[in-house]
């Protein structure tokens, strides 16, 4: 089988996107992604992962295809009927991208096997619907080190979220303990075929971003996504010792009902914020001033060779939990980004690690040229 060709026109309208490029579309072509479970979700995750150009993806389960999976399980066809359904996805996959290495491992993941399977993988996605399966991964994730992507889907709605130990959160921060049932089940409360689609393309979503380094991953994040309304929730979470927020992820969003329906409690007293935010007519006089705060901007390096506010520390968001020994806890940081979205975010992370004065910048560097300077280029 020949080894995926980064440059190959295939990827044309990847390698165009910002920050992406042929860097980014190598980083797929060398990685090795395993993914957990080939029903609805591996539905949708396997194919985009394939498809995006990732060098190899082996797909772990134990399960044969029943005509009930038909509707949502798009991997696989009638005639798939009775096989097993890593040897479906493998047909699929070679179908769709016939460079990718596509290992089937018909077993169930489990405690036994899960530090072999993850040996040489960049990335474990869990799209299983075993709870337990998922603490498993989570623990095995952390010992190799690696990012864990989850997502669930049942009746009218989805959750995903990415876990990563070696950056400060693991899905157990979120829920300590597995719970003592286990849950909604297609079987019993039904599936929209269409959550598994939304929340599958979700979970390959943060895969990519995580192997390339483009954009801001749901580290510590959680979104609730609700069919039935069209609108989605995030759920906000750090070390176990810190409580759990929610909050919309669009500032008019009503409450959704599948909050409640995914089995998440949200605690009703909210943990005190230990950041804050600067407006950038606020920022621009300390800066004037005689004490000015250190500067942080956690984009990517491209947005930074496009616009900058003078003076900053980059430090792009992927690489702070390894770099953050480089900053002065003791300092008063403001941290920005483009849009006030990742800096936000980073100031958690550095509040978290234990720096005494931390806000982010309202607005981001786009605010910034707005209101303050608009010789700085906005994009």
């Amino acid at each position: 089988m020949a080894a995926i060709d980064p440059d190959s026109p295939r990827y044309a309208r990847q390698r165009v996107l910002p920050g992406w490029g042929g860097d980014a579309q190598r980083r797929l072509a060398g990685a090795h992604v395993v993914v957990l479970g080939a029903g609805g979700l591996g539905s949708a995750v396997v194919p985009a992962l394939v498809a995006a150009g990732v060098g190899r993806v082996t797909v772990v389960d134990d399960d044969r295809v029943e005509t009930t999976n038909l509707h949502r399980q798009t991997l696989h066809a009638p005639a798939d009927v009775g096989r097993t359904k890593v040897e479906s996805a493998a047909d699929a996959a070679a179908a769709l991208s016939p460079e990718t290495t596509l290992v089937p491992v018909a077993a169930r993941f489990d405690a036994g096997n899960a530090d072999e399977l993850l040996a040489d993988a960049d990335l474990v996605v869990d799209g299983t619907d075993d709870i337990l399966t998922r603490y498993v991964a989570d623990d095995a994730a952390a010992r190799a080190g690696i990012p864990l992507v989850w997502g669930s889907a049942a009746k009218f709605s989805g959750q995903v979220g990415v876990s990563w130990d070696a950056r400060g959160v693991s899905y157990r921060d979120l829920f300590p303990e597995p719970p003592a049932d286990a849950g909604l089940s297609c079987e019993v409360d039904g599936i929209l075929p269409t959550v598994c689609t939304v929340t599958g393309g979700m979970m390959a979503g943060e895969a990519l971003k995580l192997l390339t380094g483009v954009g801001e991953p749901l580290l510590g994040r959680v979104v609730v996504y609700d069919a039935l309304s069209g609108r989605s929730r995030e759920i906000v979470y750090r070390r176990a010792d810190l409580r759990v927020e929610e909050r919309p992820a669009e500032p008019d969003a009503s409450r959704s009902p599948a909050v409640e329906e995914a089995g998440f409690e949200t605690p009703a007293a909210r943990a005190p914020q230990p950041t804050g935010e600067v407006v950038p007519e606020a920022l621009a006089a300390e800066l004037d001033g005689d004490a000015p705060p250190m500067l942080l901007d956690v984009r990517e390096p491209w947005e930074a060779a496009i616009s900058a506010i003078a003076g900053s520390t980059l430090i792009p968001l992927g690489e702070l939990g390894d770099r953050v020994g480089e900053l002065d806890p003791a300092a008063s940081v403001v941290v920005y980004c483009h849009l006030g979205v990742r800096s936000e975010y980073a100031a958690r992370l550095l509040a978290g690690a234990g720096f005494r004065s931390v806000r982010n910048l309202a607005g981001g560097i786009d605010a910034w040229s707005r209101t303050v300077d608009s010789s700085v280029v906005r994009y």
